[in-house]
């Protein structure tokens, strides 16, 4: 009898061995990113629902197609001065306009030295006057404040590594700038920039709505990590050795009272002060993808199906419904609790540990069904982090912690101007223009 338990405890365990392999995690059902899938997962296996829309273009929808110019900086006229069938002069004849057409193009561009001279005159009472030179006009010769914009745009929106830079700069250009003269550009552009990067920072602090995540980066062959706290306005990315509650409270030593955050279920944002904190639901509806097809999960499809279905609550919502009592909602945190204490088959150890993980977070689920700024999900907090990765799979590895930072102060405040509908160029060149003395 002994033995044939021990046969059937290994046939289940053997049986839950071929369902993980059988049914791998990837980016479609864990918080695995799609780089990592061994092969792309299939169209269907996308979390987003198909809807009755055609493909393309929607109905209202304008298009940006190219429009002529009112007023063209040059106008070329062609017309005929004598006949192409017996070579009569028409120079006399009155010509009638056929059609137009033009032609946008890019001017050649050539870099402009502007040479700033001081000169000095006494006054009769005998004491001298000598004029200054500009604030920014600090050395015998320098580049220019749109340049160092330029090269803060290239390499913290562009992503461009220093080497492209260089060519980048010479053959648009007509620059002669070396890879070390690029780094003390963009050291000394972040400096200017710093101020904006506080300022961010002190907004970040009052926000009522903040989302965050962290990502890894190589830092000269190491490890190290990059936080991004956000919002619809605001983007505030640091650079940290590690991944722990040691980086917020370094941060943020209040921590965010003020805010609602929003994050995965990662420990270290749960130590953050915040008046509440809602996990990402896109995150956990992979996770029950994932137990639905290795199990079959009536759990998993009922937390499902209990998420979707708020989700489209929340769409529904105005304003004026947050402060009223809504039945819905009711239902939806009766239900709730119903399935964080459903009884799960106990051979689906990884359901069972997430439904464990889900009850100690059970006030952090549906806290989006209460306040209009949070969204279900903390995408806005993925895309703040992801141009991380981007710049490392163009440029490589960051060389040391000073490049991280100035990379991390200079995506903060590029975000911050994307977000604002600004042009980025223009607000970076505002930027190069203060002065930090």
């Amino acid at each position: 009898m002994d033995q044939l338990n021990q046969l059937k405890q290994e046939v289940s365990s053997l049986r839950t061995e071929l369902a993980i392999c059988k049914n791998p995690k990837n980016s479609g059902n864990s918080s695995i990113p799609p780089s990592k899938d061994e092969n792309r997962i299939p169209r269907n296996k996308s979390l987003r629902q198909k809807s009755d829309k055609k493909v393309g273009g929607q109905p209202g929808h304008e298009g940006n197609t190219l429009k002529m110019v009112e007023m063209p900086d040059q106008h070329i006229e062609h017309i005929p001065d004598y006949c192409s069938n017996c070579g009569k002069d028409l120079s006399v004849v009155k010509e009638e306009l056929v059609e137009k057409r033009q032609v946008i193009d890019l001017p050649v561009i050539m870099p402009v030295c502007t040479e700033h001279t001081i000169y000095k005159k006494t006054c009769s009472c005998g004491h001298t006057n000598t004029s200054t030179f500009p604030f920014q006009v600090k050395s015998p010769i320098q580049y220019g404040p749109r340049t160092e914009a330029m090269i803060s745009y290239l390499h913290s929106r562009q992503y461009m590594p220093f080497n492209r830079i260089v060519e980048y700069m010479h053959d648009v250009f007509g620059l002669l700038i070396s890879e070390g003269g690029i780094h003390c550009l963009l050291k000394r552009f972040t400096e200017k920039a710093e101020n904006v990067y506080l300022e961010i920072k002190r907004r970040i602090e009052l926000s009522d709505y903040i989302g965050t995540d962290e990502t890894g980066a190589r830092v000269n062959g190491k490890r190290n990590w990059f936080w991004a706290w956000q919002n619809e306005h605001l983007t505030y990315i640091v650079h940290s050795l590690n991944r722990g509650i040691n980086t917020i409270k370094t941060v943020f030593k209040n921590g965010l009272p003020n805010a609602n955050l929003m994050h995965d279920r990662w420990a270290s944002h749960f130590h953050c002060r915040a008046k509440n904190h809602q996990i990402c639901i896109a995150h956990l509806l992979r996770e029950l993808t994932y137990l639905e097809e290795l199990y079959k999960s009536k759990w998993a499809m009922g937390l499902k199906n209990l998420l979707k279905q708020s989700i489209e609550l929340k769409k529904s919502l105005t304003l004026q419904d947050y402060d009223k009592p809504n039945i819905k909602r009711q239902e939806y945190e009766v239900e709730l609790t119903n399935l964080l204490h459903y009884s799960i088959d106990l051979s689906h150890k990884k359901a069972i540990t997430l439904q464990k993980s889900l009850r100690k977070y059970r006030d952090n689920i549906l806290v989006f069904l209460y306040y209009p700024k949070i969204p279900p999900d903390n995408n806005g907090s993925e895309r703040s982090i992801r141009n991380v990765k981007v710049k490392q799979k163009v440029s490589g590895q960051f060389k040391s912690a000073e490049g991280a930072r100035i990379y991390a102060i200079n995506r903060s405040v590029i975000d911050t101007i994307i977000k604002s509908d600004q042009n980025v160029l223009d607000g970076l060149i505002l930027i190069a223009n203060f002065d930090t003395d």
